[in-house]
């Protein structure tokens, strides 16, 4: 059976998602962080060499990296499946931008500003005008469809999903000022396969839904 290593409060729970998303068994076993360092405790280290999470085993195969594993349980297991637009489909393109675009830009930019405060500096103009014209444009985006892929939901929400609502709670970012963001949540918030996924991931933490 197909495991997930999930580290309690992280991307991981991209793939807890997914999984429940397509309908898959599989193996859910938790990590907390370490308690003086908040980065993986040794156990969960000590399974691959770049010692972050996600991870997932699937027999002999242990593959790291979100995108990579939501590829190959795609194309592993669900290679029919609704969540990924085909070349011929009119959402292809914007599926692809929005799905790189999670970790390629917002996650960079979040990595960014966590780096640049750990410093106790400030973000340099150039790096912050990167951050508002993400967020800028993820507003734009649900202005013209109800989901990042186009019409209904794809892996691209799966990967922008936790950067928009569990990331959030460690910072003090409103939305408010983001309307089509605030309704894209309460979409997001209303499937059972995310419901299943939080309740399972982050037992007793809330997902960041406005």
């Amino acid at each position: 059976m197909l495991i997930i290593h999930h580290l309690r409060i992280s991307q991981s729970e991209r793939i807890v998602w997914l999984c429940e998303e397509l309908g898959l068994d599989y193996n859910l076993k938790l990590y907390n962080r370490d308690p003086e360092t908040r980065l993986a405790p040794a156990e969960l280290k000590a399974l691959h060499p770049m010692e972050i999470a996600p991870l997932i085993q699937d027999g002999d195969t242990l593959l790291g990296e979100s995108g990579a594993i939501m590829d190959y349980i795609v194309g592993k297991y669900a290679p029919d499946t609704d969540l990924v637009p085909g070349p011929d489909h009119p959402d292809f393109a914007e599926h692809l931008y929005w799905y790189h675009f999670a970790n390629a830009t917002l996650m960079t930019n979040g990595m960014m500003s966590i780096a640049v405060n750990a410093v106790g500096a400030e973000m340099p103009p150039p790096l912050m005008k990167r951050v508002t014209n993400a967020w800028a444009a993820i507003e734009r985006r649900l202005g013209e469809a109800d989901y990042f892929g186009g019409a209904q939901l794809t892996t691209a929400d799966i990967m922008l999903g936790f950067s928009l609502t569990t990331a959030r709670a460690f910072n003090d970012m409103s939305i408010d000022h983001m309307p089509n963001l605030k309704a894209y949540l309460k979409r997001i918030g209303a499937r059972d396969a995310y419901q299943r996924a939080i309740a399972a991931a982050e037992p007793g933490f809330p997902p960041k839904l406005d």
